[in-house]
């Protein structure tokens, strides 16, 4: 059987850090349908596991939320033979409970995005996979499992906002965000967690508390310098732990990569389009999805 080869997306905070803990890396710089992705492709290994590590912002953090390729990502690490994607990305969190420095294993997203590609199916036809789980509920548990076994302040379950950005909230909608029973507030899991389901791969998400959003009060005697410094010292701190995270789930017993979980499916039912309507051009070009 082949090796099992696990993507790895690191957001702000784990898109710099992770890179130093790959050995034996090569890089891979892959082609798409919808152009480049963010940065080439770390391979190599971390532990006993071969890991394909992807920066979503690029070197030097160089795209915005909203100009991150995501679909040129999720496709080139298909393409590589990824079949399950363990992501991360700093947020903001809208619950007192969840406090800076903090992870979070996401199980629910509200998409207020509208600028990005959302679909690899544009102009192919009529795509509709379901997303009522949007991440993959397996891979998920192997998460929760294994965060319960190491000592870091970890939260099971949370229901992440991605607003487009790249300006912060007003504090009006993070009140809003809150109403809505949403725990996390971020601008990259949308529409990285979509393109995955349609990419047939399994996805999970571990987030990354960096501050309290805009939501709570801001301690009048700290001037904006001295929040920043907090701010900068929180993702610090979280991004050491979702380390320690990533690297107990690698090394682990068990199987990330699973041929019968219903994530690797997510297209069997979901194209509605007429097969006789679709381009044998457009067939080719998106076969990696279907494989």
């Amino acid at each position: 059987m082949e090796e099992e080869l696990i993507g790895i997306i690191g957001g702000t905070g784990l898109g710099e850090a992770l890179a130093e803990h790959i050995i034996d890396a090569e890089f891979y710089d892959i082609n798409t349908p919808f152009g480049r992705p963010s940065t080439s492709i770390m391979v190599g290994r971390i532990g006993q596991k071969r890991v394909a590590f992807l920066n979503r912002h690029g070197k030097g953090h160089r795209f915005s939320p909203s100009e991150v390729p995501f679909a040129a990502n999720i496709f080139s690490l298909k393409k590589l033979g990824v079949h399950t994607v363990i992501g991360s990305g700093a947020i903001g969190s809208l619950r007192e409970e969840i406090a800076p420095g903090n992870l979070i294993i996401v199980d629910q997203f509200i998409d207020k995005t509208f600028k990005r590609v959302n679909s690899f199916y544009r102009d192919f036809g009529a795509v509709h996979c379901e997303m009522a789980q949007p991440v993959c509920g397996r891979v998920r548990e192997i998460l929760i499992d294994t965060a319960q076994g190491i000592d870091i302040k970890t939260h099971l379950k949370g229901t992440y906002v991605c607003m487009e950005g790249p300006q912060f909230s007003t504090r009006a909608e993070s009140l809003m965000h809150q109403s809505w029973g949403a725990d996390l507030i971020g601008m990259t899991a949308m529409p990285e967690a979509k393109l995955a389901r349609e990419a047939q791969m399994c996805y999970v998400l571990i987030a990354l508390a960096s501050d309290y959003d805009c939501w709570k009060p801001q301690e009048a005697t700290k001037n904006k310098q001295t929040l920043l410094k907090e701010i900068i010292g929180n993702l610090q701190v979280a991004t050491c732990n979702c380390l320690e995270l990533v690297k107990a789930v690698l090394a682990g017993e068990r199987k990330l990569v699973c041929d019968d979980c219903h994530c690797r499916n997510s297209l069997e039912l979901a194209v509605w389009t007429d097969q006789s309507q679709i381009a044998m051009a457009d067939k080719e070009k998106l076969k990696v999805l279907f494989e």
